[in-house]
């Protein structure tokens, strides 16, 4: 068994927390308030998932559908996708949803963890966009699960390794395996805070 290298513990202590905090903010019961307290929760259900804060946001759809206001198409795999349009995207960015930043923060675990430990062929073409709350949460559980097993699996030597995460879809190729590390751990803090505040406004929303 690899044993965790000492650079590598705080940040994957990091992302344990965050990662969990994410879950339990989105499922409940009860979530950390940051003061040691613990805040009732209720589950995310399937209208706050795609429930949108301003017109013309990017969603996730089906795919029947098509694509929303200024996406050129659907990523992802199976009868849902996640509005998308290649680079430069459209400026001002559009607001995303609850939905949207979910899928996108699932699909990076997912397929980074494949790329570091996996067959290193999973692509965004291929993988399955969740269509209701629950499943969404689900899949995140789970790949938060597949990248923090990838992690453990790393020696030292292969968090200096430039190109030991072969995702296609960022500077991972360009990267030692350490920077990459600690971007995913930005994206869930980053993503995380947006997905909550996301859930307050969607909560004062329906009182008004």
């Amino acid at each position: 068994m690899t044993t965790t290298p000492p650079r590598l513990v705080p940040l994957l202590d990091q992302f344990d927390f965050a990662g969990e905090r994410l879950l339990r903010r989105l499922a409940g019961p009860v979530m950390d308030s940051g003061d040691g307290g613990e805040t009732r929760v209720e589950p995310m259900t399937d209208d706050e998932y795609f429930w949108e804060p301003v017109p013309g946001c990017w969603s996730v759809r089906r795919r029947a559908d098509g694509p929303g206001p200024r996406a050129a198409f659907l990523a992802g795999g199976g009868p849902w996708g996640r509005d998308a349009a290649p680079y430069p995207h459209p400026w001002p960015p559009p607001v995303t949803t609850l939905a949207w930043r979910l899928s996108h923060l699932t699909e990076t675990l997912s397929l980074r963890a494949d790329h570091t430990v996996g067959s290193r062929s999973a692509t965004r073409e291929n993988h399955p966009v969740s269509g209701d709350a629950a499943g969404a949460v689900a899949a995140f559980e789970t790949g938060a699960a597949a990248w923090r097993q990838a992690l453990l699996s790393v020696d030292d030597a292969a968090l200096d390794t430039v190109g030991y995460c072969t995702y296609p879809y960022g500077s991972d190729a360009e990267e030692p395996f350490l920077d990459i590390v600690w971007w995913v751990n930005q994206e869930v803090l980053h993503h995380g805070a947006e997905i909550a505040l996301l859930r307050d406004l969607y909560r004062a929303h329906r009182r008004t």
